[in-house]
């Protein structure tokens, strides 16, 4: 009689339940064979269950004849080291060495030879699959507990070995369920605010600080632009200090991504707390950037999903892994097609990039010399396209401060005091999105712009003559209105204002030079 556990598969961001079924055929050469469309990896653990099994002091495969594990259903490719423990479940369930009640309950984890468990990625997927197909009890390796415990009502058993899992599930020592936190979203920070830089701590520059409060307080992409030793690196980098914490929901949104990307190691472990900050070094590859591989994985935009994604020296990107971030940019997120499936990733990010105006990096400085003639500055800038430029909202110069006067610029506002202007604005707009899938004045949509952004005549004769002067794209007409939203917003103004949208207007010189 074939043995079976409970397993799952996860296939983009959502899991799916799998059968691990495993018959012995005590007949005939000894032959461990793994079916349903199994990877390398997971045909690698029979010699990893083999070893495990015996090292727990049980009777291991080999000398119980002709052994077959079924991973079901089989037309679901299967990836990863985490049926290890079901299969070597099954294997001592269908040799009669262990017996115990499958039913409500779920395994996942890697063996070591040793019999040791380790842990394995996508936890947090695989326990909300979990709980919506009523089971009460998921068995993952100890270090995946605090992420397998976001998900409530269902209880969750820390594995360290399989000598201890059998004793347990044949209630020879019982494994005391985790004990969750009291509240997750609080008590389970992933990163430290004390690491990262402090607006007061950067000198000058406040007109591109005010720039980086709209783009944080509205969810907006900026570009930076100046010399080299301007401070865009520095200003850029402190953006996650004046950023309001994500929202549960958005915790666990993110989380769930981190979790499938592997990546829930270090700072990020348990609930991700604060918005992420990516930032890819410019040799990255397009599949790095977007995402996929053979069995597709999210990629840096959707790891900067609700937060920020940072691509410093952003002309140095080459041009086709730059044009990949249009759609992403537009729909604010990524569909990834392959022959057998077609996945979506979220990607509802902040796009901060800094450059330099051109390859020497002077040509802006009145006080320096660029030295790169007409032809190397044109290839420079045409790396960045127009399509690309339109749909970044805030368009900023920074300047070369001048060292003579370093020390008697003014620090400005700090941090704490900035987020929570941020904070106020971005509670102001949870309050306009209410029952919406809207969260940012980014995000409004082309149709719902006069619904959310009304503007009286003198803002339309303003916004009106922009247009016809500096011929103005239709894309670029409505970013200009949702920023100026966002700077109502920090205003705390009921409608937008005239000088809102002027404000607005200074920050696309690209478009008012060009």
């Amino acid at each position: 009689m074939p043995a079976k556990i409970f397993s799952a598969t996860t296939i983009g961001l959502e899991s799916r339940l799998v059968e691990v079924e495993v018959d012995i055929v005590s007949s005939g050469l000894h032959q461990f064979t793994i079916v349903g469309l199994a990877d390398t990896a997971i045909k690698e653990a029979r010699d990893r269950v083999s070893a495990a099994v015996k090292n727990s002091g049980f009777k291991p495969p080999h000398q119980c004849g002709r052994i077959v594990a079924n991973l079901a259903p089989a037309d679901i490719p299967k990836n990863g080291p985490l049926y290890d423990i079901p299969l070597a479940l099954g294997f001592l369930l269908a040799s009669n060495q262990i017996q115990f009640d499958i039913q409500g309950k779920l395994f996942v984890g890697e063996l070591s030879l040793d019999g040791s468990i380790r842990p394995v990625h996508g936890i947090l997927p695989i326990t909300l699959m979990a709980k919506e197909n009523g089971f009460t009890e998921l068995y993952v390796p100890r270090e995946n507990v605090l992420e397998a415990s976001l998900v409530p009502d269902i209880a969750i058993y820390p594995l360290e070995t399989l000598l201890d899992t059998t004793r347990h599930l044949t209630k020879q020592s019982l494994i005391t369920p985790f004990v969750r936190p009291e509240n997750p979203f609080e008590q389970l920070d992933a990163i430290f605010l004390d690491d990262i830089t402090d607006f007061q701590d950067i000198h000058g520059q406040e007109h591109v600080k005010r720039a980086l409060e709209i783009t944080a307080a509205g969810g907006h992409n900026i570009l930076l632009s100046g010399p080299p030793g301007s401070g865009k690196t520095l200003l850029a980098r402190a953006i996650p200090s004046i950023l309001p914490p994500l929202t549960p929901n958005e915790s666990l949104e993110v989380t769930k991504i981190f979790s499938v990307a592997g990546s829930l190691h270090g700072k990020y472990k348990g609930l991700i707390h604060h918005r992420p900050f990516r930032s890819p070094h410019h040799s990255a590859s397009s599949v790095a950037l977007i995402g996929g591989g053979s069995h597709p994985k999210p990629g840096e935009i959707s790891l900067a999903h609700r937060g920020v994604l940072f691509l410093d020296e952003f002309g140095e990107f080459p041009k086709v892994v730059l044009e990949n971030l249009r759609q992403p940019l537009e729909d604010g997120s990524i569909t990834i097609a392959r022959a057998k499936d077609t996945l979506e990733f979220p990607a509802k990010f902040m796009l901060v990039a800094a450059m330099n105006p051109c390859p020497c990096g002077n040509l802006s400085d009145p006080e320096r010399l660029c030295s790169c003639n007409q032809t190397q500055i044109l290839n420079y800038q045409r790396k960045i396209s127009g399509p690309i430029l339109d749909r970044i909202d805030l368009h900023v110069e920074v300047p070369r401060l001048n060292i003579n006067k370093f020390e008697t610029v003014s620090k400005g506002d700090a941090s704490i005091d900035i987020r929570a202007r941020v904070q106020k604005a971005r509670d102001i707009q949870s309050a306009r999105f209410l029952n919406t899938k809207t969260t940012t004045n980014s995000e409004i949509r082309a149709k719902d712009i006069e619904r959310y952004c009304s503007l009286d005549s003198a803002c339309k004769n303003l916004l009106h003559g922009l247009v016809d002067n500096f011929h103005l794209s239709a894309r670029s007409y409505h970013r200009l209105i949702k920023v100026a939203r966002t700077i109502a917003d920090l205003g705390g103004l009921e409608t937008i204002e005239p000088q809102c949208i002027a404000e607005a207007a200074q920050y696309r010189f690209r478009d008012i030079q060009s």
